[in-house]
């Protein structure tokens, strides 16, 4: 009878235990109440970095006179083999090199010199670098392109798979993230995904997202930023079930154990 009781309670627990993780799993379960409008405000502002020291800038300037924008590309001048000093690219017909955003927030570009570019975004710099290079150097304004080469996003906790995703084309938003690292575990909380971002000024913040409220997608922060750190917290049952005894204890039970032989066996050896 108690055998059969416990085998009831274990089956219901388990039962409650599925309602619960069908309830908990899905993502954006409200979406169809989130009006149009509201998504589309923050279209314009998708994938548009801002810029802090530590970051590498691959920035290209092009006009249609390719021989009067070339100064303002980083092209190495290094003697050719056999004759006196010319110039030709040592990275093949890639005419960019990458520029390093310094501990000021600053860039050492050709001709220009030193920039201030930690705070701004992509599109700022570009057009901050057009306006000192047109009209004074150019008589056209000049095509400028700007990426960022170290847009990393870092995924620790319950996710499945891969910590560190890369954005090549420097943009990424927390679902794209989420299903690049492989998407969350079922033991994962979807209602307590945590960011930490740090900004250009070196200032750390914290975001909480439920990404079953589809109300995230509207959220500035639903755009990840280069550097940005997110931490899928456990389930209760997934941090119960992850416990491990102390080292400290697994070696006194193993030294106990041993002793305990020992006694035994010196215990059978007395009386023989």
């Amino acid at each position: 009878m108690k055998i059969r009781n416990l085998l009831l309670l274990a089956a219901t627990a388990l039962l409650f235990a599925a309602c619960t993780t069908e309830k908990t799993v899905p993502y954006l379960t409200n979406i169809d109440d989130i009006p149009a409008p509201a998504l589309a405000s923050l279209t314009a502002h998708a994938g548009d970095f801002t810029t802090k020291p530590g970051d590498m800038l691959q920035i290209n300037v092009s006009a249609s006179n390719n021989d009067a924008v070339r100064p303002f590309n980083k092209i190495q001048y290094i003697p050719r083999l056999g004759e006196g000093s010319g110039m030709y690219n040592t990275m093949g017909d890639r005419s960019t090199m990458f520029y390093l955003v310094d501990d000021d927030g600053n860039i050492n570009f050709p001709v220009l010199g030193k920039l201030h570019v930690s705070g701004m975004t992509r599109n700022k710099i570009e057009e901050y670098i057009a306006s000192l290079i047109y009209p004074r150097y150019l008589n056209e304004l000049p095509n400028i392109e700007c990426r960022l080469q170290n847009f990393r996003v870092y995924c620790l906790g319950e996710f499945s798979g891969k910590g560190v995703i890369e954005a090549e084309n420097g943009r990424l938003n927390l679902l794209e993230a989420i299903a690049q690292a492989g998407d969350l575990t079922l033991q994962a909380r979807r209602d307590n995904i945590l960011l930490i971002r740090t900004d250009a000024n070196g200032q750390r913040t914290i975001k909480r997202f439920n990404i079953q409220d589809a109300n995230i997608m509207t959220m500035p922060e639903f755009e990840l930023q280069q550097n940005d750190i997110l931490y899928a917290q456990p389930t209760v049952y997934r941090a119960r079930s992850a416990w491990s005894m102390p080292p400290i204890y697994t070696t006194a039970i193993g030294m106990l154990g041993t002793a305990m032989s020992l006694i035994t066996f010196i215990t059978v050896m007395a009386k023989k």
